[in-house]
């Protein structure tokens, strides 16, 4: 994945690596994701700014090792793809935007279908939001305008 700074760029038309309808598509950058980024790109000095930051086969062999490793079960590119999805819904991020970076173009049904359900404890969380009182408003926050007849 190319990135400049500010925005993801998903390739198109690369049957292995590029986007499945083969449309280029840029996603803005998360600032843990430019973190995390910014550190891979520090531990490869030598190499040219436009070269992908993620290579595909080897995430995956990398996600294999470690799952085998601390003994769970194997994770997937699909499934990182769907813990992106759940913790930007969950972050508050609405579903019409995360359908556009995940590619959809159905303004957001089959994102809301997949990746809509939540968690326990946002759902937890989600919930101690939701008040029928009044909400007090302080008299700093109301500014007063003169009533002109």
């Amino acid at each position: 994945m190319p990135w400049n700074g500010a925005t993801l760029i998903l390739p198109r038309g690369d049957a292995e690596t590029g986007t499945k309808n083969w449309e280029l598509r840029r996603v803005p950058l998360i600032p843990d994701a430019r973190t995390l980024f910014e550190r891979m790109r520090s531990e490869r000095p030598g190499e040219p700014l436009d070269a992908k930051v993620f290579r595909v086969a080897e995430c995956q062999k990398s996600l294999d090792r470690v799952a085998k490793k601390v003994g769970m079960d194997r994770i997937t590119h699909h499934d990182l793809r769907h813990l992106f999805a759940t913790r930007c819904i969950e972050s508050g991020v609405d579903i019409p935007t995360v359908s556009r970076w995940l590619g959809h173009k159905d303004g957001g049904a089959l994102a809301m279908k997949t990746y809509g359900h939540l968690r326990r404890e946002h759902s937890i969380a989600q919930a101690q939001r939701v008040t029928f009182s009044p909400v007090p408003t302080k008299r700093a926050d109301v500014i007063a305008f003169p009533v002109t007849a």
